[in-house]
């Protein structure tokens, strides 16, 4: 599991569902924004346009697009996260709209996994034995059912991504 997923889990437990989910989207914004400020100053914003033709293209279209793109990035986990921080950095993506674009973008999971944490909190306090009635909550199945609504999200997200391209 990345560290994030364990990080938000722990905040939904520690903190409750909405907190939890407020200090991980604010921590991840936070970081990813850093991230994307330290690669643009090594690299510059023009970075990609240096691999010929193949890359100026792929830049023009994400600074074209970045909105959309930047938000299905963070929506469907299609490439890895470091790569979401990178690229737009390297193709000159406005630094507020790769900020907004990443806190929307990753709101949903994170709401999810605060929440699972937070249903598995209510689990311990209880005192019950750990057994998987005991665990599966409402909140931690409203928790799963919005996993798995987000996966099924992610089907025509992907498709619209693709057409784009």
């Amino acid at each position: 599991m990345p560290g994030a997923v364990i990080l938000t889990l722990a905040g939904g437990f520690l903190f409750g569902a909405l907190a939890g989910t407020v200090l991980a989207v604010a921590g991840a914004t936070a970081g990813a924004v850093l991230v994307f400020l330290f690669a643009r100053a090594i690299f510059g914003e023009k970075a990609l346009d240096r691999f010929g033709e193949r890359g100026r293209k792929l830049a023009e279209g994400i600074r074209r697009n970045a909105w959309s793109y930047l938000l299905v990035l963070r929506l469907v986990p299609l490439f890895p996260f470091f790569l979401v921080n990178l690229v737009p950095a390297f193709v000159g993506v406005r630094l507020t709209v790769y900020a907004v674009t990443t806190c929307l973008g990753i709101l949903p999971a994170t709401a999810v996994f605060a929440l699972s944490g937070a249903g598995l909190g209510s689990v311990l306090d209880s005192g019950a034995p750990l057994e998987l009635r005991s665990i599966l909550t409402p909140q931690v199945l409203g928790a799963l059912c919005g996993l798995a609504a987000l996966s099924l999200a992610a089907i025509p997200l992907k498709n619209r991504f693709q057409r784009a391209e």
